[in-house]
């Protein structure tokens, strides 16, 4: 059972579809299983209405993951230097290691693997085709200074170094390995046509 004070909602706020969220987010990075009948009741509203705001339980916790995913891709975008597919290879890596220390995310995966999956890695969930999408954009920016000529469509090549990515994060729920985000950089180098160093 989630405790009242694990929401981060203010009884004296109405409640509404951001509060909804917000509450959402702040049990998930507690660390806490989101329920969404103990959300509705933290709120004071009922299930229907909540469901009217924010979907249902997969549909919150995709945003909730995504509203976490896009600022952690985005900082090390802007905290990786170099050019090529040294940047893009190092971009991955980067956010490889910051998912693979979250506990809250490590709570998630290791309490709900098959959701997790199914919501982060298919298209039953809308967080990989958004993933691929910034991947797409950094790719293009490489791409455009001529610090990157693929051999694949873009499109392509994203896709494929997103699953590289979620192959090395969530090794530990599929084959039961320690994931690990240096292998991450490796491989990407290899699709990405440059030779990892040893």
């Amino acid at each position: 059972m989630i405790e009242q004070t694990a929401w981060e909602f203010h009884e004296a706020a109405r409640p509404d579809a951001a509060s909804a969220f917000r509450a959402a987010r702040g049990a998930f990075l507690a660390g806490h299983r989101l329920e969404m009948k103990e959300l509705a009741v933290a709120l004071g509203v009922n299930r229907a209405t909540l469901f009217r705001w924010v979907g249902g339980r997969d549909e919150l916790l995709a945003e909730v993951i995504w509203s976490i995913a896009e600022p952690t891709l985005r900082r090390a975008a802007a905290a990786t230097s170099g050019h090529g597919a040294h940047r893009i290879a190092s971009i991955l890596g980067d956010f490889a290691h910051a998912t693979n220390t979250s506990d809250a995310f490590r709570q998630f995966l290791l309490r709900e693997p098959e959701r997790a999956l199914r919501l982060l890695t298919t298209r039953a969930g809308s967080v990989q085709h958004r993933i691929v999408s910034i991947v797409e954009d950094l790719l293009a920016e490489e791409i455009s200074a001529q610090q990157l000529d693929p051999l694949l469509p873009v499109p392509e090549l994203a896709l494929l170094l997103v699953r590289i990515t979620e192959t090395f994060i969530y090794t530990d729920v599929i084959s039961g390995e320690e994931p690990d985000a240096a292998r991450v950089v490796r491989a990407s180098l290899v699709l990405l046509g440059e030779r990892p160093e040893q």
